[in-house]
This record gives structure tokens, sequence and C-alpha cells, in this order.
């Protein structure tokens, strides 16, 4: 089909259906639909051709960007966005909050850098690290994002080795300008996968961001990746341009769980002064 076949006739068509298509021709999907009510809007405010096509310009913009950023969060395959405004620094005082703000503003991504946090399961260092700011940040910010725990990237990782597309896998984590690992600890890796892991981690040195969330202190990194040799070459790379964020504290999670029981056991008896925690027994004090 040739060009001219494939827009309407001039003498068939109206200015409308042809302004469509070649709209539509150039995907600009916000011109064509707001430019006929904004020529409304601004022939009411006496307002220019030029700053006309202005405004619609920005439209554009805005509309494009906002489509690029969802795509950037799809890929990036958070298990759940949330942002740093439904996180309550005030449960753990031991994390840096102007550290933490600071990081989010994506300057670390830009100078490759990396960022580790630590601290025990359930103080809210996956809120952290899945970009609960830094992410999801970072994809606002025009930066491709892969998360993943990091037993999962061990399986792939082997799994690639195993039907000899391991290149092809690599290739792809070096390219996310951010890898997001979570989880590391939980589960001690095989010689196998600690050697992948840590070849994963030594290509993206100096050439992306890593983040990295463990409950565990580095000095017992070891009893996860079971050498001492390949723990302390990663440490030496991964450290080496570094945030730590310490997150030692009460269980996020658990606070979180005690006030939602504490509130509907005051609302199925307000007159009582205090109620039992049917998990642990605990006495739950009402609050003030």
């Amino acid at each position: 089909m040739s060009a001219s076949d494939a827009i309407p006739a001039a003498s068939a068509a109206t200015p409308q259906v042809l302004l469509s298509h070649h709209l539509k021709a150039l995907k600009l999907p916000t011109f064509l639909s707001e430019y006929a009510k904004l020529a409304q809007e601004c022939a009411q405010e006496g307002v220019d051709h030029a700053r006309y096509l202005l405004r619609l310009a920005e439209l554009e913009l805005i509309s494009r960007e906002r489509r690029m950023v969802e795509r950037r969060i799809r890929a990036a395959r958070f298990p759940a966005v949330k942002s740093f405004d439904t996180f309550d620094f005030a449960v753990i005082p031991a994390l840096n909050k102007m550290l933490t703000l600071e990081l989010a503003r994506c300057e670390y991504a830009v100078r490759r850098e990396n960022i580790v946090a630590l601290g025990p399961s359930g103080v809210g260092k996956t809120h952290v690290a899945l970009a609960l700011a830094l992410g999801l940040a970072a994809c606002q910010r025009g930066f491709s994002v892969a998360f993943i725990t990091a037993s999962a990237l061990v399986n792939q990782l082997m799994e690639a080795r195993d039907e000899r597309r391991l290149l092809r896998l690599q290739a792809q984590l070096a390219a996310a300008k951010l890898l997001i690992v979570d989880e590391l600890g939980y589960v001690p890796f095989s010689q196998t996968g600690a050697e992948l892991l840590f070849e994963t981690f030594s290509q993206r040195y100096e050439k992306g961001s890593t983040v990295i969330a463990s409950n565990l202190p580095f000095q017992e990194w070891t009893g996860v990746f079971g050498s001492e040799r390949l723990t302390g070459a990663l440490l030496d790379r991964f450290t080496h341009h570094v945030h730590i964020l310490e997150m030692n504290g009460d269980s996020y999670r658990l606070k979180q769980s005690k006030s939602r029981r504490r509130k509907t056991a005051k609302a199925e008896d307000p007159a009582a002064s205090e109620a039992i925690d049917p998990l642990t027994g605990e006495i739950l004090k009402p609050e003030p």
C-alpha cells in the first residue's frame, strides 16, 4: 500500500479526518485527544496560535513521560509499588532519614554508586530496596531498573548456564542502570550459585548501581557465599562506592500488625482498657 492510499482522499475527507490520520501517524495521541478542547479554551482566553501549540506540545510531553515511567515500572517487576510517603521513619530511628531521602534523588545512580540496606527481617529494608523510594524514584527519573530476590537471581543464573544462555542474561542484568537485589542472606548459596552471583555483581562494578537488602551484617555474608575469599572480593568491589542504610530496630511489620489488632480490639469493645493479642498472648495497652 502506498502512502497516498493510506491517506484519505482529500476531496472526500474533512480537515478533522485528515488531522486525526496525521496525528496518529506521527504518534501524537495527546495532540489528537486534546487539540479541539484546548482550541476552544484558547479562543475564549484570546491565546495566540504559538501559545496554543506550546500548550499542546507541553501536554504531549507530560503524557509521553508518564507513559515512559509506567513502562519502566512494569519492566522493573516490582512486587509492589510504594514510596516513602507511606513509610514511618519514626519506627526505625536508626535509619538515616536525611541520607535516605537524598538517595531518592538518584544522584548515586548517575555516579554508579551502590547502596546496602542492612537490618533484621521485617524492619522495612525491603520497603527501601524495592524502590519504595529508590527503585520507584529511579524509574521516575529515567533510569532502567530491575528488581529480583537474591535466591531467584541465583536460580535464573544457574538455569541460564545450563541452557547455554548465561551470556544473554548477564548482558540484560548489566544493562540495567539500577539492579535491586532483595533478601540476600535468607538462603545460603551453592558454590556455583555464589560464583555466578559474584560474577554478576563484578560485571556491574563502576558500570551501574546495585542496591542490596540483607538481614545480615557484612561479617556474616561468608555464611551465604560459603567462601571467605569470594566474600572478601565481593565486598572489596561492592563497598568501594557504597551508601549504607542501617535499619536495626523492632520489626516494622510486627508493629503494624500490633497496631491493627489493638484498633480492632478497641473498636469491638470501646469500654475495654486493655486487650489480649490472640497470636502472642501479649496484653495490648490502648493507644492514647
